[in-house]
């Protein structure tokens, strides 16, 4: 099972009438690595997390987890599989405190137990790693901006993934409270735990990816190191503008 990749689909394709919203993705990841997906709105990454994760069924193509079949299985069944995933809009439990949003995970994850008492405090620990210590009491709706995307990172992580999918979790948030987002990542991936980042912070995307997938359209454009990406004439047209190609390019000249 060690050369299997924990993530991998084959011509992943979704429709919505005319619209071809992810068009024939074949890709894959291997354990402990890192893919950043970026591209522009609407290039599909959404669409793209939703077909890995049951909550969308592709037209068409495959989803593979740790080589196992699972296109058209629920959400609930892609979970167990210890796939987690969050969500671009955050979806907390509202008639629950912090704490208890993300018990709900470890109670009925694939690692629960169904005992409430050390879920509440094994809740209390992944609150503390993603930097919620102090705020288990709290109603989700009394939290900030940046608190309430780190409390979506803690009810993914409270199901103990093999393979986390983390969407636009940094969207909106100042440099400064980015940092320890990032820092977490990289010791989840430390770790050994798969992780796709998609984000429009491209200093998110550079500090934690191995490799870089680029969607345009729908339609896998390449994929690479963050360094073959980023210079690529094509991503540059798509996606990042010659703005930053010049701004670049004034770079390595001062170098």
């Amino acid at each position: 099972m060690s050369g299997t990749p924990v993530l991998a689909t084959q011509g992943l394709t979704r429709r919505f009438g005319g619209l071809v919203a992810v068009n024939d993705v074949t890709m894959s990841v291997p354990q402990g690595q890192t893919l950043g997906v970026i591209g522009p709105n609407g290039s599909g990454k959404s669409t793209f997390i939703n077909l890995v994760t049951g909550h969308l069924r592709p037209t068409k193509g495959s989803v593979l987890i740790d080589g196992k079949d699972l296109t058209d299985a629920k959400p609930w069944v892609i979970a167990g599989a210890r796939v987690a995933r969050t969500f671009q809009i955050v979806k907390p439990f509202r008639g629950m405190s912090v704490r208890e949003n993300v018990a709900v995970g470890i109670l009925y994850g694939p690692e629960g137990t169904g005992r409430m008492a050390p879920a509440l405090r094994a809740a209390d620990e992944v609150l503390g790693e993603v930097g919620l210590g102090g705020s288990g009491d709290k109603a989700p709706g009394e939290l900030s901006v940046a608190d309430a995307r780190r409390l979506e990172f803690a009810k993914a992580l409270a199901l103990r993934p093999r393979l986390l999918m983390l969407d636009e979790v940094m969207a909106g948030l100042r440099p400064a409270e980015i940092e320890p987002s990032l820092a977490l990542i990289n010791t989840l991936k430390a770790g050994g735990m798969t992780i796709i980042v998609v984000e429009h912070v491209m200093k998110a995307i550079l500090a934690v990816s191995d490799q870089v997938m680029v969607l345009n359209q729908g339609t896998l454009l390449m994929t690479g190191s963050p360094r073959e990406v980023l210079s690529d004439p094509r991503v540059i047209e798509a996606y990042l503008g010659q703005k930053y190609a010049q701004r670049q390019a004034g770079g390595e000249a001062g170098a």
